[in-house]
């Protein structure tokens, strides 16, 4: 299968490196230039005679301006697979844009982080017709461990934006949670203990413990060294919100996450940092 990739960043380079293991792969990216990929000049020259071509990219509007580049170029019938994280206006607006050329269309939002680019063993959340889904079901193989079909253009999105706001809201009450029973005098192991088989575990206490020391090793054990850097956290919660906002939907504690967060990032210096280091923010504060 010939594959176009553009966007070869964090995620997008070892992604592309691991389909260049079985397919023939060119990439391209305005500033990123990594070892091992052919590259090409333009993102019209490496979607050009591809059979699918990927983007991985910040956000939706440069996503639109990408996929009015590369779809006039790209042959009939071809799938344009999206693995982006954006909002889910502009999923819908690329893909009825490249149905409208003859195009097949993907959203497929990744979970998994860098690590997972790199093992191969992200989560793909996708959404668009189930041909195609068919015909990209071995790259996400590839690149991954698990590929959801969760419905047309646009689901894929949703579905990512759905489950992070769940894991921020649940970051959130799982660090409060520590420093509360730091306050109460409940060692945190016994906390662990406790919770992790109780009826308020999450995974963020039992895969991704933002205590350090505690529970299996975490970015909380390296100094909060992001895995998920909570910027990130909040570009999520962010298009929650716009989601939510656009469909009319009552999220109150969504709402509430995305106020912490960016009060983290923007002006707590949590800004490259993980976004379960919420515990020691937590820790430094009082009720007022």
């Amino acid at each position: 299968m010939k594959i176009g990739f553009i966007g070869l960043g964090n995620m997008g380079a070892p992604m592309a490196a691991n389909l260049a293991k079985k397919h023939d792969v060119i990439g391209f990216d305005t500033a990123a230039k990594p070892d091992g990929l052919t590259l090409a000049d333009s993102a019209a020259a490496a979607a050009k005679d591809a059979d699918v071509v990927i983007t991985m990219l910040p956000n939706g509007n440069i996503l639109r301006a990408v996929a009015s580049e590369i779809h006039p170029v790209m042959k009939p019938g071809a799938i344009h697979l999206d693995c982006s994280t954006i909002d889910v206006e502009s999923a819908r607006a690329v893909a009825a844009q490249a149905e409208g050329r003859g195009l097949h269309a993907m959203d497929a939002p990744v979970s998994g982080g860098i690590g997972g680019a790199t093992n191969g063993t992200l989560t793909f959340m996708a959404g668009g017709p189930d041909a195609a889904f068919a015909t990209v079901k071995p790259l996400f193989d590839i690149m991954g461990q698990k590929a959801v079909h969760c419905g047309l253009a646009g689901n894929g999105q949703a579905a990512k934006i759905c489950n992070n706001m769940i894991l921020g809201v649940t970051m959130i009450a799982t660090c409060e949670a520590f420093v509360l029973a730091d306050k109460l005098g409940l060692d945190r192991q016994a906390m662990f203990d406790v919770v992790s088989t109780s009826s308020g575990a999450s995974w963020s206490m039992t895969a991704y413990c933002p205590a350090p020391g505690i529970g299996p090793t975490s970015p909380a054990d390296n100094d909060y060294k992001p895995g998920f850097a909570a910027e990130l956290m909040l570009k999520d919660l962010n298009l929650a919100q716009m989601a939510a906002q656009a469909v009319d939907a009552d999220t109150p504690m969504g709402h509430a996450a995305r106020a912490l967060y960016a009060q983290f990032v923007e002006n707590e210096n949590g800004a490259g940092r993980d976004f379960s280091a919420m515990l020691p923010r937590f820790e430094k504060r009082g009720r007022g």
